[in-house]
Parts: C-alpha cells; sequence; structure tokens
C-alpha cells in the first residue's frame, strides 16, 4: 500500500436541530472518528415538558434552556452553528442557511413540531399554542394580563370573561395546563387582588374524545379527570371546537351547540412538522403523513438516501407496531442515540439493527401533589406519582445548574404556593387594553402590540 501522505477529511455529520433528537445525536457522537456541525436557529436547548411552567409563572425560560454551546463544550468534534437550515440538496450533499452552504456526508434532520389548528390557522390569532419559549412568554402575558384587566373592570359580564380560561386538547400539556391556571387562580393569586375574587375563575377543558389524556389508560385518564375537578377545572369531553373569534369558542358536543365567553383561550390540541419537512419531500421524493412528518425506513434513514436521517417530532416511523411511535422526548432521546450508533457501525461496516423503541412509561402532571404514571408493569396516581413526576423531569434537564435551580425553585412554591416569575412583559399598557376602545385584547404572532377589534 502506498502512503500518498494526504490527511484524509473525517466523515462529516451535519445535525439539524439542537432538540431532544439532535442534542442526543451529538453527544453520542463525542469521541467518535467524525467531524460533527449542529446547527440550530436558536443558541440553546430548550427543555419542552416544562413550557408549561414557564406560561404559568412558576419558572423563568433559562431555568428550562441550556446554551448549546455549553452543553456541547467538551465534544471537540463538534462545530455549533446558529442559523435555519432553509434547502437541501441531497444529490450535491449540501444544506443551505440562506447564501451559505455545508457539505456533509451523514445529515441528522431534527427539527421538530410547531403547532397545527387542523386547517383553521387564523385562529392562531386568538388561541396560541405552546412549543417555543416566546409562546410561553406570550401565553404568560395573556394569563397574567387577564387578572390585571378583570381587576379593572367593572362590567360584570366583561369581568366573567376576562376570568374564563379556555384550554384546548386534553393531552399532557391541555391537562399540566389547565392544573396550573387552576392552582394559580384558587391558590397562588387569591390574596392578590382587591376588586376580583379570583376563585370566581372558570377553567374549561376542552377534548374531542371521550376523555382526556388519551394514551394513558383508560383508568388513569378518569383518575386525572377527578383530581383536575377537584382542583375547580371543567373538564368537556367530546367537545369540538368550530369556531374560535373574538372571544367567542364555539363547541358541539353531540347535537349540542354551545358558546362560551372567553378572552383567554390556550391551544393544546395537535401539532404539525417543521417546514423542513416538506422541503426533504420535494427534494428527495419522500412521502409525508398528513401532519408533514416524513416516513422513514427502519433504520431511520429516508428511502433512496442511507446517508440522510429523520428523527423525533419530524419522523413518522410505523415499523414497530404499525402506529407512528408518539411525539415525545424519550422518542427523541433514543432515535439520537441510535442514528448516532449507525453511523458509527456504518463508518466500520458493522452489521445494522433496526430502530427498536423501549418504551418506558409515560406520566402527566396535575396539579400540586397530583400526578398519573404508566409504567406498562404498574401503574400509579397521587402523591407518590407527582414525586416521581418531579424525579423524572429533574434527571432530564441537561444540565446541573437547571436540575439545582428548577429543585430550590420548585421547593420554594411547594411551601410558599408562590410563583415568582410572575411577570408580564410586551410593549402594552393595562390602561389601554382595560379601557373600553380595547375591550378584546390578543397578541397577534410575535409582535405584542395591542389591537382592538
Amino acid at each position: 500500500m502506498v502512503n500518498t501522505g494526504e490527511k484524509q477529511s473525517p466523515h462529516h455529520v451535519v445535525i439539524v436541530g439542537g432538540g431532544f433528537g439532535g442534542l442526543y445525536a451529538a453527544k453520542s457522537l463525542a469521541g467518535a472518528s467524525v467531524k460533527v456541525t449542529l446547527i440550530d436557529k436558536r443558541n440553546f436547548h430548550l427543555f419542552q415538558p416544562l413550557l408549561y411552567q414557564v406560561a404559568t409563572g412558576a419558572l423563568s425560560p433559562a431555568d428550562i434552556s441550556s446554551p448549546l454551546r455549553s452543553v456541547l463544550s467538551k465534544n471537540k468534534n463538534t462545530k455549533v452553528l446558529l442559523g435555519e437550515v432553509n434547502d437541501i440538496d441531497p444529490q450535491a450533499q449540501k444544506v443551505f442557511m440562506g447564501d451559505e452552504e455545508i457539505d456533509y456526508d451523514s445529515l441528522i434532520l431534527a427539527t421538530g413540531a410547531k403547532h397545527s389548528y387542523f386547517g383553521k390557522d387564523d385562529w392562531e390569532e386568538f388561541a396560541p399554542g405552546l412549543k417555543t419559549v416566546e409562546d410561553a412568554i406570550q401565553m404568560r402575558h395573556r394569563i397574567f394580563m387577564a387578572f390585571e384587566a378583570a381587576e379593572k373592570e367593572t362590567d360584570p359580564e366583561k369581568r366573567s370573561r376576562w376570568l374564563t380560561f379556555v384550554i384546548v386538547g386534553g393531552g399532557p400539556t391541555g391537562v399540566e395546563l389547565a392544573g396550573a391556571i387552576a392552582e394559580l387562580a384558587y391558590r397562588t393569586l387569591k390574596e392578590d387582588f382587591r376588586n376580583i375574587n379570583t376563585s370566581e375563575t372558570r377553567v374549561l377543558l376542552l377534548e374531542g374524545l371521550d376523555r382526556i389524556l388519551p394514551p394513558f389508560a383508560a383508568e388513569l385518564s378518569r383518575e386525572a379527570e377527578i383530581s383536575l375537578s377537584k382542583l375547580g377545572v371543567t373538564v368537556k369531553p367530546k367537545a369540538l371546537v368550530t369556531n374560535i373569534e373574538d372571544d367567542i369558542v364555539t363547541i358541539k358536543q353531540g347535537d349540542e351547540v354551545t358558546q362560551i365567553g372567553a378572552k383567554t383561550v390556550l391551544w393544546a390540541a395537535g401539532v404539525k412538522a417543521s417546514p423542513l419537512g416538506k422541503v426533504l419531500a420535494e427534494r428527495t421524493g419522500v412521502e409525508c403523513d398528513r401532519a408533514g412528518r416524513v416516513i422513514v425506513e427502519p433504520d431511520l434513514s429516508i428511502k433512496g438516501y442511507p446517508n440522510i436521517f429523520v428523527i423525533g417530532d419530524l419522523a413518522h416511523f410505523a415499523h414497530q407496531n404499525g402506529k407512528p411511535l408518539p411525539g415525545v422526548a424519550p422518542v427523541a432521546m433514543q432515535q439520537g442515540e441510535y442514528v448516532a450508533s449507525v453511523i458509527k457501525q456504518k463508518l466500520n461496516t458493522q452489521p445494522l439493527a433496526r430502530f427498536h423503541y423501549i418504551d418506558r412509561g409515560s406520566l402527566a402532571v396535575i396539579g400540586q401533589n397530583s400526578a398519573v404514571v404508566d409504567l406498562g408493569f404498574i401503574k400509579f396516581t397521587g402523591f407518590v406519582a407527582w414525586l416521581f413526576w418531579l424525579l423524572i423531569h429533574i434527571y432530564f434537564l441537561i444540565e446541573f445548574d437547571n436540575k439545582l435551580l428548577v429543585m430550590i425553585q420548585w421547593g420554594w412554591n411547594y411551601f410558599t404556593h408562590n410563583r415568582r416569575a410572575r411577570l408580564i412583559t410586551g410593549k402594552e399598557s393595562l390602561q389601554n387594553i382595560a379601557s373600553e376602545n380595547s375591550d378584546n385584547f390578543y397578541v397577534k404572532g410575535k409582535n405584542t402590540q395591542a389591537i382592538s377589534v
């Protein structure tokens, strides 16, 4: 064998997205004989399962966020770039960030999902979802501004609408939001106002199916509903939302159509894949499902392109039991680690095993001292389930600083019932939104300006 003296470039793995899937893939490639470039439009990893606590003032955004450069600083083979990938050339093996292009040998797409309004995108103006820090801050603004506006409102009917909160979607996010808002109204804020009685707050949780928490066992759904009822939440199953406009939510339950007057409507009902899935489909011909998720092969690659992998909420993986895997953090974590191992095995020409998700259970918190846990071999609720939920979430927070801060904050909240992150941020003034000329107030998109309807 002749040694030319030329040094061969290491295999270049480009990861798009610094969520659970992308981050776990990058961490798993530490020490491997590859070069890694992780690209994200944010400079931080966000622990999305606790976003609802930012939205309800229990935690601050920094408590559940970790700078990507800090997390990956010890990965000497990894470079982090701040940017947004908007195009892919699979033949030339390049990704594009505007005019900038980056070559890859293996590509991992982990750009996640956003909330979906099932074709009614105009509802977003009135009912924000919860996927980003900005979403959480906007939601927090609406929740706490509603109490402030009610404090100044003299008309009983208008005050009632300010004190009515409607959450659309009875999955884990909707259940957790409903429980947190109820605790706010009936515990945290009960002594803070002089003109309103926050115990008059109405929290309504709407679910289109016959029970909340559909992925959980039926008995856990019943326990969750009982716990929510004890907190003061009204659960409405089989409630299909047919319209959201201004401060009116129209629902249909069977043949009965009802209109609910509510100034604050929060969306937790559905998700759709990030736009990069559509770009990938156009460039490669790969199929996507109705939610825009990319249909992947058993090894999480896409058909015809064994060096392009799609993981997390962007992936439709139905090779295990015929149904797509749920869009939850453990799926993305395991897929990120798996794809990293696939790339390392391919470089060493080792045999490949198909991806197999190990479901270690599901859990959802209802409120303080109350949660539901389904580990498959055992199901439990109540205080023990709540402690288990706390420990699991602390364990999976990325950095030690976050673990410590969240533990301290949760301990303080537990004993004082106080939420210290109850900040109302934005450019609006309470005087404007509570006046007769700003009867209906909404935050539109990312621009936090008051508008009159």
